[in-house]
């Protein structure tokens, strides 16, 4: 059925700017603020990488001193030979507490890292969840799942994996350079001559692949919100023979992600190379320029051989940042999208805390205007009052703003002016949470859980006992059919309550706005998809519903219609015609013209009004 309301599709996932860098830095400290107050893991993680660093700038001293003192011509061979196992056992604990150490980092960051998702993923799904229904008007739901699964795992990936060695081999690398530098200056010094060529090219690279990888966080949120809504949709799709163009509309979008992580991968593939070259280029200078300084007689061949472990534990490091470059990159971007997201627009009441008392039920729409697009007004001076236990039935044709009015009414969206009143009191003027939980709605299609029976119908009164939910569903005319099923109430329904029929959904539906017991209920077509039989079973329990509520209905069937006290006819926005079923079939106008239409054949077959 069509709404007056913005159009809403995966199309529009496309007008993401994946182009635009980000703030590393921001997106960084962001991630900090989820870390940080894990102090006591963190120490443990830094205790470790740090004695890691230790070891790694250990051997290649003691390496380079065992030849230096115990690998030379002459001597005691008996106290060279101890000096050269003493000192290969040095390495091998060393080597030892270097595994142990390196291992249980990871370890320990693991840790960290899973404590900080859970976190980040709570903050995320609390901010779907007071998101405005406008957010999701303009975004597929399938770009939220890829930020609540997608995006989360490059995070995780990159703080599990890649942080940790990150973090260790910088510090390896600060002991490796402090090495150096005490054991020979000159040579520390011309092996450091590559690093400011690397630190340039690193920063190139970096700014290109943050632009491919955002792409990349993009492309995926495209495929998901493609996925999502043809697995939803696939009914419709093979019923209107559409599949093979769902197919290729699918592989484009497949298509555009595939090509942004080869970009990506292109971008990033040529860091890893150009670190070893630069890593030969330095070896080459040390053992050049070193083997020079040996046969001068400035220092013994074992301070050489020392510095080309050095300079190969120091390249290192940066070979691993090159292979955590990729997930740092997809890492950072995923987080950015994810940030916009905490970041974006709450449902909240920011000028009020106040609660709105138990009402009475008098409702009043005083000159009211919306618009979706300011181009294009939905609701146009709209004026209408209802009094405690009136029944109001909104018609008119489809795209007139009926399904605005009642989103108003419940603040899903802001009137652009006029005001809106209950009680005489002007509903901004308190919290949605206190206004909706003295409103109930039963909608065209209930939407179920998956669960069981009684946790749907104590969906909006979670208190609610056993022998509530069963009350309600007999007031609600569904406990018979509840009552047949093997499990009963706790009979576990598939998604969207899959395995009961359209009419069985609305009778829980129906159920479980009694159980809520709201003071205005809200009826949208809630009787429109059902066959006769089971639509004078529904009838007859909302008719018990209504009873004492103020109630807004948009009307489809003759029944609700004749019985309401108020009928509001729209036309383009606005309220042409207005009063009871009778008096507007006399006055010959719009109404009439869509009874006649639309209730013809009720008419004709004479079919029995549900009392």
């Amino acid at each position: 059925m069509n709404r007056s309301g913005p159009p809403g599709s995966i199309q529009q996932a496309m007008t993401i700017e994946a182009e635009k860098p980000k703030n590393t830095n921001v997106a960084l400290s962001r991630l900090w603020a989820y870390i940080s107050p894990y102090k006591r893991e963190l120490l443990i993680v830094f205790a470790l990488i740090i004695g890691n660093a230790i070891t790694q700038a250990l051997w290649p001293f003691i390496i380079g001193r065992t030849i230096d003192q115990y690998i030379k011509p002459g001597g005691d061979i008996a106290a060279n030979t101890a000096g050269v196992v003493r000192n290969m056992a040095i390495v091998l604990v060393i080597f030892i507490a270097s595994f142990l150490t390196g291992r249980y980092q990871i370890v320990a960051m693991s840790v960290v890292t899973q404590k900080t998702l859970l976190a980040l993923r709570r903050d995320i799904f609390a901010k779907v969840q007071r998101l405005p229904i406008s957010y999701f008007d303009k975004n597929p739901v399938g770009d939220l799942m890829s930020r609540l699964v997608n995006d989360t795992d490059t995070i995780n990936q990159f703080l599990s994996q890649g942080l940790a060695q990150v973090l260790g081999g910088l510090f390896a690398l600060v002991g490796v350079l402090i090495a150096m530098l005490i054991q020979s200056w000159l040579l520390a010094i011309l092996s450091f001559t590559v690093i400011p060529v690397l630190i340039i090219t690193t920063n190139y690279f970096s700014a290109q692949a943050r632009k491919a990888y955002r792409k990349t966080r993009v492309t995926i949120g495209n495929v998901s919100s493609e996925l999502q809504e043809e697995i939803a949709g696939v009914k419709v799709a093979q019923a209107f023979n559409r599949t093979g163009e769902n197919q290729r509309r699918f592989a484009d979008r497949n298509a555009a992600n595939r090509n942004a992580n080869m970009a990506a991968t292109l971008i990033t593939s040529a860091f890893a190379p150009l670190v070893d070259v630069l890593s030969v280029v330095a070896i080459a200078i040390v053992a050049g320029v070193g083997g020079l300084l040996v046969v001068q007689g400035q220092f013994g061949i074992g301070t050489v051989v020392a510095f080309l472990a050095y300079v190969q534990t120091m390249f290192r490091p940066l070979q691993q940042l090159s292979t955590v470059y990729t997930q740092a990159q997809s890492s950072l971007a995923g987080a950015e999208r994810i940030f916009d997201l905490v970041d974006g627009p709450n449902e909240v009441d920011a000028s009020t805390t106040a609660q709105l008392p138990p009402v009475q039920g008098t409702v009043k729409f005083d000159d009211v205007s919306f618009a979706y697009d300011p181009a294009k007004p939905i609701l146009k001076h709209v004026t209408f009052s209802v009094e405690p236990g009136q029944t109001v039935a909104i018609v008119g044709p489809t795209g007139a703003g009926k399904t605005t009015i009642i989103n108003l009414l419940s603040r899903f969206y802001e009137p652009t002016t006029g005001t809106i009143s209950i009680d005489g009191r002007d509903v901004r003027g308190y919290t949605r949470d206190s206004l909706r939980a003295q409103t109930g709605s039963v909608p065209q299609d209930s939407f179920l859980f998956a669960g069981t029976i009684a946790d749907n119908i104590r969906y909006g009164r979670l208190a609610a006992t056993d022998a509530e939910v069963e009350a309600a569903a007999q007031a609600a005319d569904a406990h018979e059919f509840i009552a047949r099923l093997k499990a009963g109430y706790k009979t576990v329904l598939g998604e969207r309550g899959g395995g009961l029929s359209q009419g069985q959904r609305q009778l829980l539906g129906i159920a479980r706005a009694v159980l809520a017991n709201p003071r205005i209920l809200i009826l949208d077509e809630a009787t429109s998809s059902v066959d006769t039989y089971t639509e004078s079973l529904i009838q007859k329990a909302l008719n018990r519903l209504l009873k004492g509520r103020t109630s807004f209905v948009i009307a489809h069937r003759l029944s609700t219609i004749r019985d309401a006290d108020l009928v509001l006819v729209l036309k383009d926005g606005e309220i042409v015609e207005r009063g009871k079923h009778d008096v507007l079939l006399a006055q010959n106008g719009l109404y009439a013209d869509l009874y006649r239409r639309q209730f013809r054949q009720v008419v004709e077959w004479n079919v029995p009004v549900a009392a």
